[in-house]
């Protein structure tokens, strides 16, 4: 079970997406949260944070 939904405070009008963190990252659309999430690890992640950034 993830931990809970977040945002970004950036965020507007919906536009965005929610991850939720724990063993690993889960990625889902904030219009559709039915419909699907990418995982991916935490290491990746801290790494496109990154280079974001």
């Amino acid at each position: 079970m993830p931990e809970a939904w977040r945002k970004s405070t950036h965020s507007s009008q919906g536009d965005c997406v929610e991850v939720s963190t724990g063993p690993e990252v889960l990625i889902r659309d904030t219009k559709d949260r039915e419909g699907g999430t990418l995982a991916v690890s935490a290491a990746p992640w801290r790494e496109l944070l990154s280079r974001l950034r």
